[in-house]
């Protein structure tokens, strides 16, 4: 790759410094979009405060902990490559390619909803751009394989990846065992046992707050003088325990004098230490790249007549802070997002609904062989330990597992306040301990498994959901290894594209991915009808029933005629690809009716409201369960119909495929004309077909198989117009229950035949 003599003339390395400032900006918004929820979930999920109170306390800890990343940007310049080993050149290339691979890799994971972390995708993006380099360093040099080692900061870099391997373990470990002993101390009737020991408790979260946050996070900070670095370290003792002791003191006299809610300081000053230790430790993943690209600019540009291609970097190692005012510009563009970002509230709500126990929709993670073996062997073994401890011993523990009755009407939180402090303070205390050892962890990883263990040890893990937890974690662990080796291979070629095709490669591949990474997050025009919806599920009142069912009958019953007459045509044109779309449509379609039936259970949890709202959500859960059986039998005929194809089976013919293309026809009519008098001219239509049937199998040789599809398409017909006339009646039953003021239940319709599956 050329580079123009005069380099301060050059234009080009402004224009890729100015694209990285660029990408860096958007990456923030990104970055703080989708990981809010790390630190406000607990909180939020507790409701132990103001939504705004929270925030405001989380912007605060956002603020100040991007001052005390300095230190953390070590990473990006010195962390992975030995720069006096690289040229300036060579570590614009790795820099730019660092950042054209993170946009990229994030938006591609994050579309098809696989689990990433910043943290990982920056740390072997640039272990794979610069292994790449090296690579080529010395393959073009003839020297040895062995002196790759020259060119890798091997040690450092294998020190972060186990850090953040070894996170995963510690971190569910951790929950697990904290959780447990603080349940065994105070119970799910924590009233009753905080003004004993709610002080000390206080006094050991506040003061492991302090501790990591101030103490082991000083040296990051950028504003820190090396005398008061020097000062704190010589005093950590004596500032530990007297602050324990004040911190005791003072809470568990206002426990006693004034009933202070301790776990509410502990919750917010833990939200606080997490999103310090968030911006600490995660802002490097966004600017670091930027301000190591900047830095190195600005190195080269002290030296007069540097040649770019020869001129090493061994500057990088002086390891200068970065400048206050961007941290602080970076804090600020946090804070911004945390606020005005509409992707980061509906994270958090998301996110919340999936930790509930209470829900009744589909799990987040589905089941897998290994969760299932897990599930069966903890099961295994719980029976044999239950057999070797005493019967009072087990009582006993069971007694402080017993949870909260809750009074009618009153809704289950996530988790309480208890769950919710753990959750807060000891994964800021892991997070903000390895900032300080300038090792960068996943936020996400950490959270996701401290909160895992904590739940295990309260016993949110039962028999209904633990092996879709377990799938759960072990999704993130195996999509930790997705994200490691795609960000390897993806910047390692990335910058030999580079290497290969200089300038205008590296030119075309910031601007497409700026232009991705904007269309995604700013352009993408958001659909609010599913938090519509769910906000009138959420009330559960008859009117805003009335409202759903009367939206939700329509789309499911058009979308559910259009891809059957969809299916039957590609059918008879006998083309699997168009079958096998109609199948993940109707897989899709059955999934969403799934979800909105299982809103009923959380209805029913929280009770409340009249007669007439209570026989409305006994409406609602009628008219989705048969949609739902509908649906199902949708799925399942295009998945017979498209195996028929794909094994290339003797296609209908004569009056049997005519009658598939009149009943396809017959179909859309009715969709566009819903009403008794056509539904029962077409039953009368499917009959005809039926009886015709029973003369032609007697005047031709019909195969089994193609019988049984045959009279599949003609039963799953006569199904659907039959289960959605039904909810028709139950939608008009309600409607003029809300008339005269009451809901009174439909009568049951007669039993419908089930779908013949060939």
């Amino acid at each position: 790759m050329e580079w123009a003599a005069h380099p301060r003339m050059d234009s080009f390395i402004y224009i890729v410094l100015a694209l990285l400032a660029a990408l860096a900006i958007i990456d923030l918004f990104v970055g703080v979009s989708n990981d809010a929820v790390n630190f406000v979930n607990s909180a939020v999920g507790c409701r132990t405060a103001p939504f705004w109170i929270i925030m405001t306390v989380a912007s605060a800890g956002v603020l100040f902990g991007a001052t005390f990343s300095s230190g953390m940007m070590e990473v990006a310049k010195t962390g992975v490559l030995v720069p006096e080993h690289f040229t300036f050149n060579e570590v614009i290339i790795v820099f730019t390619a660092v950042m054209v691979c993170d946009v990229l890799l994030l938006n591609t994971f994050n579309s098809l909803g696989l689990p990433t972390s910043t943290t990982v995708s920056i740390v072997f993006e640039l272990l794979g751009g610069a292994t790449a380099l090296a690579c080529y360093k010395v393959w073009s040099s003839g020297a040895p394989i062995t002196d790759l080692g020259l060119y890798l900061n091997s040690a450092k870099a294998l020190a972060m990846i186990m850090a953040i391997l070894m996170s995963v373990i510690v971190a569910f470990t951790a929950g697990l065992i904290v959780q447990y002993l603080l349940r065994m101390v105070f119970s799910f009737h924590y009233e009753r046992y905080y003004r004993l020991f709610g002080g000390v408790f206080a006094g050991v979260s506040l003061t492991a707050v302090f501790y990591f946050l101030v103490i082991k996070g000083a040296r990051g900070a950028s504003f820190m003088q090396p005398e008061w670095i020097q000062w704190i370290e010589a005093n950590t003792q004596m500032l530990l325990l007297g602050c324990f002791c004040v911190l005791t003191v003072f809470f568990q006299a206002m426990i006693l004098i004034t009933r202070m809610n301790v776990f509410r300081i502990i919750i917010l000053a833990g939200t606080f230490s997490l999103a310090f230790a968030f911006a600490g430790n995660d802002l490097v993943n966004f600017v670091g790249v930027p301000l190591a690209a900047l830095e190195s600019f600005q190195i080269f540009s002290d030296v007069a007549n540097a040649d770019p291609m020869t001129f090493t970097m061994e500057g990088l190692r002086a390891g200068n802070k970065t400048p206050t005012y961007f941290l602080l510009a970076s804090g600020i563009i946090m804070v911004l997002t945390l606020w005005l970002s509409k992707k980061a509230h509906r994270v958090i709500r998301t996110s919340i609904s999936l930790a509930s126990s209470a829900r009744g929709g589909k799990e987040q993670f589905g089941s897998s062989l290994p969760a299932r073996v897990t599930v069966r062997t903890a099961l295994r073994a719980h029976s044999i330990v239950h057999h070797l401890i005493p019967k009072s011993v087990l009582t006993g523990i069971a007694t402080r597992f017993e949870k909260k009755k809750l009074q009618p009407g009153e809704i289950e939180l996530p988790f309480d306040e208890v769950r919710a402090s753990v959750n807060l303070v000891l994964a800021a205390a892991l997070i903000a301990s390895a900032t300080s050892l300038k090792l960068p962890l996943s936020t996400t990883y950490v959270t996701f498994m401290v909160a895992m263990g904590s739940s295990l040890a309260d016993g949110a893990w039962d028999r209904e959901s633990a092996v879709y937890r377990i799938s759960g974690v072990l999704t993130v662990i195996s999509g930790w290894f997705m994200t490691a080796f795609t960000a390897f291979i993806a910047c390692g070629t990335v910058c030999m594209l580079f290497m290969a095709w200089g300038r205008p490669a590296m030119l075309v591949m910031m601007l497409i991915a700026l232009s991705i990474v904007i269309k995604t997050n700013f352009l993408t025009k958001e659909t609010p009808e599913e938090h519509e919806s769910d906000e009138k599920v959420e009330k559960g009142d008859k009117e805003s029933i009335r409202d759903l069912l009367t939206e939700s009958v329509n789309e499911n019953l058009n979308a559910t005629l259009t891809l059957y007459a969809d299916g039957l045509n590609a059918f008879l044109a006998e083309s699997a690809s168009k079958l096998r779309e109609c199948k993940d449509n109707a897989e899709e379609l059955y999934d969403t009716i799934t979800i909105r039936r299982g809103e009923y259970y959380n209805m029913a949890l929280e009770g409340g409201g009249s007669k007439a709202d209570r026989d409305a959500r006994n409406f609602y859960y009628r008219a989705f369960t048969s949609m739902k059986e509908v649906s199902h039998g949708l799925r399942d005929q295009m998945g017979v119909s498209e195996n028929y194809v794909a094994n290339c089976h003797s296609p209908f013919t004569g009056r049997m495929r005519e009658n598939i293309r009149r009943l396809a026809d017959d179909l859309i009519s009715i969709r566009d004309n819903f009403i008794p008098a056509n539904c029962t001219h077409a039953l009368a239509l499917i009959e005809e077909a039926q009886r015709d049937f029973m003369t032609q199998i007697g005047e031709e040789k019909i195969s089994l198989r193609k019988s049984e599809l045959y009279l599949g398409f003609l039963l799953f017909s006569r199904e659907v117009l039959n289960r959605y006339m039904m909810v028709k009646l139950l939608q008009a039953e309600l409607e003029n229950g809300l008339a005269t003021g009451s809901a009174a239940p439909a009568p049951e319709p007669q039993a419908q035949p089930q779908t013949q599956q060939g």
